[in-house]
Protein backbone atom coordinates (compact mmCIF):
# COMPACT_ATOMS: atom_id res chain seq x y z
CA UNK A 1 0.00 0.00 0.00
CA UNK A 2 1.53 3.56 -0.89
CA UNK A 3 1.70 6.02 2.03
CA UNK A 4 -0.96 8.24 2.51
CA UNK A 5 -1.64 11.73 1.72
CA UNK A 6 -0.70 14.16 4.73
CA UNK A 7 -2.90 17.17 5.90
CA UNK A 8 -0.94 18.84 8.67
CA UNK A 9 -3.18 21.65 10.25
CA UNK A 10 -1.48 24.29 12.06
CA UNK A 11 -2.87 26.98 13.95
CA UNK A 12 -2.72 29.16 17.33
CA UNK A 13 -4.96 28.11 19.82
CA UNK A 14 -8.56 27.95 19.64
CA UNK A 15 -8.49 28.96 16.08
CA UNK A 16 -10.61 26.11 15.56
CA UNK A 17 -8.07 23.06 14.27
CA UNK A 18 -9.67 20.01 16.25
CA UNK A 19 -12.93 20.52 15.18
CA UNK A 20 -11.98 21.58 11.55
CA UNK A 21 -9.74 18.09 11.75
CA UNK A 22 -13.13 16.16 12.72
CA UNK A 23 -15.27 17.83 10.16
CA UNK A 24 -12.67 17.56 6.83
CA UNK A 25 -11.84 13.61 8.04
CA UNK A 26 -15.93 13.03 7.97
CA UNK A 27 -16.58 15.07 4.81
CA UNK A 28 -13.72 13.08 3.18
CA UNK A 29 -15.26 9.95 4.50
CA UNK A 30 -18.41 10.68 3.31
CA UNK A 31 -16.98 11.30 -0.10
CA UNK A 32 -15.50 7.57 -0.25
CA UNK A 33 -12.35 8.04 1.05
CA UNK A 34 -10.07 6.58 3.53
CA UNK A 35 -9.44 9.61 6.21
CA UNK A 36 -8.42 9.32 9.68
CA UNK A 37 -7.46 11.38 12.30
CA UNK A 38 -4.28 11.59 14.14
CA UNK A 39 -5.13 13.90 17.31
CA UNK A 40 -2.69 16.29 19.21
CA UNK A 41 -0.63 14.22 21.31
CA UNK A 42 0.50 17.60 23.48
CA UNK A 43 -3.36 17.75 24.50
CA UNK A 44 -3.46 13.67 25.58
CA UNK A 45 0.20 14.36 27.44
CA UNK A 46 -1.55 17.50 29.72
CA UNK A 47 -4.77 15.48 30.31
CA UNK A 48 -2.70 12.34 31.41
CA UNK A 49 -0.22 14.13 33.87
CA UNK A 50 -2.47 16.87 34.47
CA UNK A 51 -0.07 19.47 33.81
CA UNK A 52 2.35 21.65 31.17
CA UNK A 53 5.02 19.50 30.28
CA UNK A 54 8.52 20.89 30.83
CA UNK A 55 11.13 21.92 28.55
CA UNK A 56 12.73 18.75 28.96
CA UNK A 57 9.67 16.83 27.40
CA UNK A 58 8.82 18.88 24.80
CA UNK A 59 10.67 16.69 22.28
CA UNK A 60 9.63 13.96 23.26
CA UNK A 61 5.99 15.19 22.68
CA UNK A 62 7.05 16.57 19.25
CA UNK A 63 8.50 12.79 18.18
CA UNK A 64 5.63 11.42 19.38
CA UNK A 65 3.24 13.43 17.35
CA UNK A 66 5.65 12.64 14.37
CA UNK A 67 5.64 8.65 14.97
CA UNK A 68 1.87 8.86 15.20
CA UNK A 69 1.39 10.66 11.80
CA UNK A 70 3.66 8.51 9.98
CA UNK A 71 1.80 5.55 11.33
CA UNK A 72 -1.21 6.60 10.34
CA UNK A 73 -0.42 7.11 6.37
CA UNK A 74 1.18 3.37 6.51
CA UNK A 75 -2.58 2.35 6.85
CA UNK A 76 -5.04 4.93 5.44
CA UNK A 77 -5.04 7.30 2.36
CA UNK A 78 -5.73 10.38 4.01
CA UNK A 79 -4.39 11.74 7.48
CA UNK A 80 -5.62 14.70 9.27
CA UNK A 81 -2.75 15.94 11.37
CA UNK A 82 -4.03 18.00 14.31
CA UNK A 83 -1.40 19.18 14.62
CA UNK A 84 2.40 18.35 13.64
CA UNK A 85 5.61 18.48 15.19
CA UNK A 86 5.95 22.12 14.41
CA UNK A 87 3.10 23.20 16.67
CA UNK A 88 5.41 21.75 19.42
CA UNK A 89 8.37 23.83 18.35
CA UNK A 90 6.47 27.25 18.10
CA UNK A 91 5.67 26.97 21.66
CA UNK A 92 8.85 25.58 22.76
CA UNK A 93 9.95 29.05 21.12
CA UNK A 94 7.22 31.17 23.14
CA UNK A 95 7.29 29.25 26.90
CA UNK A 96 11.18 28.40 27.41
CA UNK A 97 12.65 30.73 24.54
CA UNK A 98 13.93 27.31 23.10
CA UNK A 99 14.51 27.29 18.83
CA UNK A 100 16.00 23.75 18.98
CA UNK A 101 13.12 21.39 18.03
CA UNK A 102 12.62 23.62 14.58
CA UNK A 103 15.12 21.96 12.65
CA UNK A 104 13.35 18.85 12.53
CA UNK A 105 10.18 19.54 12.90
CA UNK A 106 10.26 21.60 9.81
CA UNK A 107 12.26 18.22 7.84
CA UNK A 108 9.55 16.27 9.06
CA UNK A 109 7.08 19.00 7.91
CA UNK A 110 8.55 19.68 4.29
CA UNK A 111 7.40 15.81 3.36
CA UNK A 112 3.73 16.72 4.26
CA UNK A 113 0.98 17.04 1.58
CA UNK A 114 -0.51 19.98 2.72
CA UNK A 115 -0.12 22.22 5.49
CA UNK A 116 -3.31 24.15 5.97
CA UNK A 117 -3.25 27.44 8.61
CA UNK A 118 -5.97 28.08 10.65
CA UNK A 119 -6.68 32.20 10.82
CA UNK A 120 -7.40 34.00 13.72
CA UNK A 121 -10.71 35.24 12.83
CA UNK A 122 -12.70 33.02 15.86
CA UNK A 123 -13.04 33.71 19.50
CA UNK A 124 -10.72 32.63 21.80
CA UNK A 125 -11.91 30.16 24.25
CA UNK A 126 -10.52 28.53 27.95
CA UNK A 127 -9.33 24.59 27.28
CA UNK A 128 -7.61 23.65 30.96
CA UNK A 129 -4.09 23.51 31.11
CA UNK A 130 -3.18 23.59 27.43
CA UNK A 131 -4.19 27.30 26.58
CA UNK A 132 -2.80 30.52 27.98
CA UNK A 133 -4.92 33.23 26.82
CA UNK A 134 -5.64 35.27 23.63
CA UNK A 135 -2.52 37.30 24.10
CA UNK A 136 0.06 34.17 23.08
CA UNK A 137 -2.83 33.50 19.47
CA UNK A 138 -0.78 36.51 17.20
CA UNK A 139 3.01 35.83 18.46
CA UNK A 140 2.20 31.91 17.65
CA UNK A 141 0.65 32.40 14.49
CA UNK A 142 3.58 34.97 13.77
CA UNK A 143 6.13 32.20 14.78
CA UNK A 144 4.61 29.48 12.19
CA UNK A 145 4.18 31.74 9.63
CA UNK A 146 8.08 32.89 10.02
CA UNK A 147 9.21 29.37 10.12
CA UNK A 148 7.56 28.17 7.31
CA UNK A 149 8.48 31.23 4.60
CA UNK A 150 12.29 31.14 6.33
CA UNK A 151 12.29 27.51 4.98
CA UNK A 152 9.99 28.00 1.58
CA UNK A 153 7.28 25.67 3.14
CA UNK A 154 3.87 26.08 0.87
CA UNK A 155 0.34 26.82 3.20
CA UNK A 156 -2.97 27.81 2.75
CA UNK A 157 -4.99 29.93 5.16
CA UNK A 158 -8.07 28.35 6.57
CA UNK A 159 -10.33 31.22 7.47
CA UNK A 160 -14.23 31.39 8.14
CA UNK A 161 -16.88 30.16 10.62
CA UNK A 162 -18.72 26.52 10.61
CA UNK A 163 -18.82 25.10 7.18
CA UNK A 164 -17.39 28.08 5.52
CA UNK A 165 -14.06 27.24 7.15
CA UNK A 166 -14.79 23.32 6.67
CA UNK A 167 -15.20 24.67 2.73
CA UNK A 168 -12.16 26.36 2.61
CA UNK A 169 -10.47 23.72 3.89
CA UNK A 170 -12.07 20.94 1.39
CA UNK A 171 -10.47 23.71 -1.69
CA UNK A 172 -7.26 22.96 -0.58
CA UNK A 173 -7.49 19.24 0.26
CA UNK A 174 -9.30 18.01 -3.17
CA UNK A 175 -6.03 19.23 -4.75
CA UNK A 176 -4.46 16.02 -3.04
CA UNK A 177 -6.93 13.56 -5.12
CA UNK A 178 -6.47 14.50 -8.45
CA UNK A 179 -4.97 12.38 -11.11
CA UNK A 180 -1.56 13.63 -11.66
CA UNK A 181 1.74 11.68 -11.38
CA UNK A 182 4.14 14.24 -11.38
CA UNK A 183 2.01 17.61 -9.85
CA UNK A 184 3.84 19.71 -7.79
CA UNK A 185 1.76 20.30 -4.16
CA UNK A 186 -0.90 22.49 -4.90
CA UNK A 187 -0.57 25.56 -2.43
CA UNK A 188 -1.84 29.62 -2.43
CA UNK A 189 0.75 31.57 -0.22
CA UNK A 190 -0.41 35.22 -0.86
CA UNK A 191 2.66 37.82 -1.14
CA UNK A 192 2.32 38.98 2.21
CA UNK A 193 2.08 35.95 4.58
CA UNK A 194 4.26 37.29 6.83
CA UNK A 195 1.86 40.02 7.62
CA UNK A 196 -0.91 38.79 9.92
CA UNK A 197 -3.30 40.87 7.87
CA UNK A 198 -2.80 39.79 4.89
CA UNK A 199 -5.91 37.30 4.61
CA UNK A 200 -8.11 39.67 5.83
CA UNK A 201 -9.91 40.05 2.26
CA UNK A 202 -11.03 35.96 3.71
CA UNK A 203 -12.39 37.67 6.54
CA UNK A 204 -15.39 39.64 7.31
CA UNK A 205 -15.19 43.49 7.10
CA UNK A 206 -16.26 45.47 9.38
CA UNK A 207 -19.03 48.09 8.09
CA UNK A 208 -17.97 50.93 6.18
CA UNK A 209 -14.65 49.20 5.84
CA UNK A 210 -12.86 48.84 3.13
CA UNK A 211 -10.30 47.14 0.90
CA UNK A 212 -6.69 47.94 2.09
CA UNK A 213 -4.08 48.17 -0.64
CA UNK A 214 -2.24 45.05 -1.48
CA UNK A 215 -3.63 41.97 -0.72
CA UNK A 216 -7.12 41.26 -1.52
CA UNK A 217 -7.30 45.00 -2.78
CA UNK A 218 -10.32 45.90 -5.28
Amino acid sequence: MARGKVVALLGAESTGKTTLASALRDALVADGHDAVVVSEYLREFCVDSSRAPTREEQRAIADEQTLRIANAADMHEIVIADTSALMVAAYSEHMFADTALYADALAVQATYDLTLLTALDLPWLADGLQREGPHVREPIDASIRRALLDERLPFSIVAGRGDARLQSALAAVKHLSMPSIESPKWHWICDRCGDTDCERHLLPLPLGEGRGEGCGAD
